[in-house]
C-alpha cells in the first residue's frame, strides 16, 4: 500500500514542528476537482445580474470574517513563515480591504460595455462586450504572503462566476486551510455553493497532472521564474491560459534632487518588508554619487538598531527568514559576491542557535560577475550601488533579468518622465515604495512574468471577453 506523503507545518523561529497532514489523495482530489467544476457550471447559466449580488454577499462575508479573526490568522502566519505579528496583521486586513474593494467595484467591471456599431442601410444593428467567467481555475501560491497572495487573485475570480482551486506552498498548510475555511464559509452564508473554492494538499510534483485535468481552464501562479517556466509549459501544453507573478530584483534609485531622510526611511522600510522575502521589496539602491556616502551611513546606522528575535514579540523588527534553504541560497549569493570582491558593510555572519534567522546585511561595490548583481536576493540583504548620470543609474536599474517593480526618488520632473519611459519594469513608484493595491493592476515584464492581477485589468484577465453582435432580423412577408 502507498504511504501517503506528510505536509509539515515548521515554525522558523524554532524549527518545531507545528502540525503536520497527510497529503489529499487523488480520490480527495477528485472530489474537489468535481466541486468546483458543478459550482461553476451552475453559476453560469445564471444572467449576471442573478448571480452577481451572491458573489458580492461573498466577499463582504470574506471581508468581515478577515477582520473579525485578525488576531488569529495573523498568530498563524507569524508562526508558519515568520514574519512580525504586526506586519502578519496588516497582512489580514489588507486582504479585507481588497474583498470590500471588489465587492463595491467589481461589477461595474463585468458590466457589459456597448459598442458604436452601426452599419449603413442596415438600421438596428448593435454589439457589446460582455465578461463571462471561463470555468475553474488553479491558483499555485507561495509562502511569503500567505493570505495576501491567495485574496488578491480570490476576490476578483469568484466575483466574476468562476472556481478556484488552491494549492499553496508547503510551509504554510494550516494557512491553506484557514483560507479555504473563511471563503468556505462566507459562500454558504451567501447562499452559494461552498465547492467553488478548495485547497488541495499536495506537493509541487502532482500540480502537473491538477494542470492537464480538463475541468481546469487556467492557471495563475506566483513564485520563483523556475517554477514559472514549468507551470507556463505544462499549461501551454494543454492551451491554458497563465498569468505568472514572479521573481524580482528592484531598484530603488535616489537622485540627487531627493529628499535623503526620507528616501533612508523608505529604503528600511522597503527592503524588510516581510523579512526581506518580498518579490516587490527594494533590493538594490542605485544612489547618486552625491547622496551616496550619507545613505551608506543612514542605512548602516538604521539597520544597526534593528532587534533580530521571536517575531511574536512586538518588540521585534526582523523575523528568521521561512525555511533552511532560503538562508542557505541567500548566503551562498553573499559569498560568492565576497569572493569576487564585494564589501560588506554589516551583517553576512549566520547566528548560532535555532531558527533561520539571517541578520540585516549591507553590501557594496558588487562587480558585474558576481550572481549578486543580477540575481534575486530573498532576505535582509541591501546591495549598493552608485552613479553619475541618469545613464548610468537606468544602465544598473535595467541589468537584471527581472522586470517587477520599481522606486524613483527625484523632484525633477524630467528625471521622473525619463525614468517611467525608460526603466524596465511591470510599475514604476516616484518618491514612494513600490506596493501592490486593489485599485491598480500589478504584474511584471521580462523573467518576472506576464499577465497582471489587481485592479480592471485583474479581474479581467480571468473572463471570456465575448463580443455579441446582432443585425435585425428580416421581416416577414404579410
Amino acid at each position: 500500500m502507498k504511504t501517503a506523503m506528510i505536509v509539515r507545518s515548521i515554525n522558523p523561529e524554532n524549527e518545531s514542528l507545528l502540525k503536520e497532514f497527510a497529503e489529499h489523495t487523488d480520490a480527495e482530489i477528485e472530489v474537489r476537482l468535481a466541486k468546483a467544476d458543478h459550482a461553476f457550471r451552475d453559476d453560469v447559466l445564471s444572467p449576471l445580474e442573478a448571480r452577481l449580488p451572491g458573489r458580492v454577499k461573498t466577499l463582504i462575508g470574506m471581508a468581515e470574517r478577515l477582520e473579525r479573526g485578525v488576531d488569529e490568522f495573523a498568530r498563524m502566519l507569524t508562526l508558519e513563515m515568520g514574519k512580525t505579528l504586526a506586519q502578519a496583521k496588516a497582512e489580514v486586513l489588507k486582504c479585507a480591504a481588497c474583498c470590500r474593494h471588489y465587492a463595491e467595484n467589481g461589477p461595474a467591471l463585468l458590466a457589459p460595455e456597448k459598442v458604436k456599431f452601426e452599419q449603413k442601410d442596415i438600421p438596428g444593428t448593435k454589439a457589446e462586450i460582455r465578461f463571462e467567467p471561463m470555468g475553474t481555475l488553479l491558483a499555485v501560491m507561495p509562502w511569503n504572503f500567505p493570505f495576501w497572495q491567495v485574496f488578491r487573485c480570490a476576490a476578483p475570480v469568484l466575483l466574476s462566476g468562476n472556481s478556484l482551486i488552491l494549492k499553496h506552498a508547503s510551509n504554510v498548510p494550516q494557512s491553506a486551510l484557514l483560507i479555504e475555511k473563511i471563503i468556505g464559509d462566507s459562500l454558504r452564508e451567501a447562499g452559494e455553493d461552498a465547492g467553488a473554492f478548495a485547497t488541495l494538499l499536495i506537493s509541487s510534483s502532482r500540480v502537473e497532472k491538477i494542470i492537464g485535468d480538463p475541468r481546469i481552464h487556467g492557471v495563475t501562479l506566483t513564485g520563483s521564474e523556475g517554477a514559472g517556466r514549468k507551470v507556463a509549459a505544462q499549461a501551454g501544453a494543454q492551451l491554458k491560459k497563465t498569468v505568472l507573478e514572479l521573481g524580482g530584483s528592484d531598484p530603488f534609485i535616489l537622485f540627487s534632487s531627493a529628499n535623503l531622510e526620507q528616501a533612508l526611511d523608505a529604503a528600511v522600510q522597503a527592503r524588510l518588508l516581510s523579512n526581506g522575502q518580498s518579490c516587490i521589496a527594494a533590493k538594490r539602491f542605485i544612489i547618486h554619487s552625491s547622496l551616496y556616502e550619507n545613505f551608506r551611513d543612514g542605512m548602516l546606522a538604521r539597520f544597526s538598531k534593528l532587534k533580530l528575535g521571536n517575531p511574536l514579540e512586538s518588540s521585534t523588527d526582523l523575523g528568521p527568514l521561512a525555511t533552511a534553504q532560503i538562508r542557505k541560497d541567500l548566503h551562498a549569493l553573499l559569498t560568492d559576491a565576497e569572493k569576487h570582491g564585494a564589501k560588506v558593510l554589516m551583517g553576512g555572519k549566520l547566528p548560532d542557535g535555532k531558527g533561520y534567522f539571517y541578520p540585516p546585511t549591507v553590501v557594496s561595490d558588487i562587480p558585474k560577475h558576481a550572481k549578486l548583481y543580477t540575481e534575486e536576493t530573498f532576505g535582509p540583504l541591501a546591495s549598493l550601488y552608485s552613479f553619475e548620470n541618469l545613464e548610468e543609474a537606468l544602465e544598473i536599474a535595467n541589468a537584471t533579468p527581472f522586470g517587477l517593480g520599481a522606486s524613483v526618488w527625484t523632484s525633477d520632473a524630467a528625471e521622473m518622465e525619463l525614468c517611467t519611459r525608460w526603466v524596465q519594469s511591470g510599475q514604476l513608484f516616484i518618491n514612494t515604495i513600490t506596493a501592490s493595491d486593489p485599485r491598480v493592476p500589478f504584474g511584471g515584464t521580462k523573467s518576472s512574468g506576464y499577465g497582471r492581477e489587481l485592479g480592471t485589468y485583474g479581474i479581467r484577465e480571468w473572463v471570456n471577453v465575448k463580443t455579441v453582435v446582432t443585425y435585425p432580423p428580416k421581416s416577414r412577408p404579410a
